[in-house]
């Protein structure tokens, strides 16, 4: 054996990534069998809970609410590694990290969650944090966020979505909804726009008629298959391309205030890697969350190739299908666990009242109560801010037995949105 390969460390799983997936992971396998061998490899000193940083920008939250040591959330027993993975090499049954370091597994879980490609827009990194430019996507800027909103005195306030995946693809208009709805209580004269690279409003059309109104609501300017290509900061300008008749047409549009949401991806790591499919994320079977190559790696939450939209509420989901299917596996049992495809997009349509999106595999109607889910509500709004936090720090990084409440349900066709 040679001396690299006597260095290595062996572990029985092996989970790359200590965000809500990896944790809830871990968790959950130390409670189903304590002896298991889990170490979580992640080079973060604190751990944070994104969701609420679109209620920071609101000025509804507190931003250090939002944030927790690492160490303060990983289970009892689960060994951590500080270190950032670089390569993986499955038919060693190892991973690399950055500074050589290989540890070795019998099983592996890739939780490393997506990748905010900040530099992919011109002058976007140069002009966050000033100019009026921001994004909820950080936790250091959701609070001048707020900031801009609320010494916003009139002008004109442009949101932003990237076309392809992105995590919480509710937030860059949760984020224009806060802002108008705030406008609108102050009084200010406000040119309001949404900017989005995708076809839409929202993915599912079931929600996309009734955010459309929510929209209208606001007299929000809608422009959909076009993409944030450059910020010209000091100008207060953004550069947005859209291809029209085959021919890429760029629009210049000048800004008071710029909400932007950059594209993102699978990590480097992983898209550079045998794991990954054609388009670069952890190349998964939807319902088993097993690779499709590789049966000792498994993968779960927004790095993964499942279609699923990429949201916390989906790891609510997947984290008991993929322990049940990695503990399955471990005692040479056939996988019965399945992954339906759920996830949850809690939309902040005002301060005060929430639609609450949630759906399967095939944009299918899933929600938890029987309630339209169309409508936004004030006890979502009680959801979103009071009880999804508990939720999350106490239930879900804890690994507790989580309840099975979505199911799919129908409702009457054209059902109008209304803010109640």
């Amino acid at each position: 054996m040679s001396t690299t390969q006597s260095l290595v460390r062996r572990h029985t799983v092996v989970i790359v990534g200590a965000g809500a997936g990896g944790i809830a992971v871990a968790a959950k396998l130390r409670r189903a069998d304590p002896r298991v061998d889990v170490v979580i490899v992640d080079p973060a000193e604190h751990h944070y809970y994104q969701p609420a940083w679109t209620l920071v920008g609101g000025g509804a939250y507190a931003p250090e609410a939002t944030r927790r040591s690492l160490a303060s959330c990983l289970p009892a027993g689960v060994a951590h590694v500080a270190a950032a993975v670089t390569s993986f090499l499955p038919d060693e049954n190892q991973i690399e990290c950055e500074d050589g370091t290989r540890l070795g597994y019998e099983y592996l879980v890739v939780a490393a969650g997506i990748q905010t490609n900040w530099d992919a827009i011109e002058g976007l990194s140069e002009a966050l944090g000033k100019n009026g430019v921001t994004s909820n996507y950080r936790y250091d800027l959701a609070p001048y966020t707020w900031q801009l909103v609320r010494e916003f005195t009139g002008g004109t306030a442009v949101f932003t979505q990237p076309a392809g995946a992105v995590k919480c693809p509710g937030a860059p208009q949760k984020a224009l909804y806060l802002s108008a709805d705030h406008f609108r209580r102050k009084g200010v004269e406000a040119v309001v726009q949404f900017r989005s690279g995708a076809a839409s409003v929202f993915g599912v059309p079931f929600y996309a008629e009734a955010l459309d109104k929510v929209m209208d609501g606001y007299s929000a300017q809608k422009h959909f298959s076009q993409n944030l290509v450059q910020v010209r900061g000091a100008e207060k300008v953004a550069v947005f391309e859209s291809v029209i008749n085959g021919a890429t047409v760029r629009e210049e549009v000048a800004y008071d205030l710029l909400h932007v949401v950059p594209p993102q991806s699978a990590p480097d790591f992983i898209r550079n890697s045998e794991l990954a499919d054609g388009a670069g994320w952890l190349d998964v079977d939807k319902h088993t969350l097993r690779h499709v190559r590789h049966a000792n790696v498994f993968g779960l939450g927004d790095c993964t190739s499942t279609p699923n939209s990429k949201t916390a509420a989906a790891i609510k989901s997947q984290a008991p299908v993929l322990v049940g299917n990695l503990l399955q596996s471990l005692r040479g049992q056939s996988q019965s666990a399945s992954y339906d495809g759920y996830a949850a997009c809690p939309l902040t349509t005002s301060r005060g009242r929430v639609l609450l999106a949630e759906f399967t595999y095939g944009g299918t109607v899933s929600p938890s109560f029987p309630a339209d889910p169309r409508v936004p509500r004030r006890f979502y709004w009680w959801l979103k801010r009071s009880f999804m936090p508990w939720f999350y720090w106490n239930v879900l990084l804890k690994g507790r037995g989580i309840p099975i409440t979505h199911k799919t349900r129908t409702y009457p066709v054209g059902v109008a949105s209304a803010q109640r």
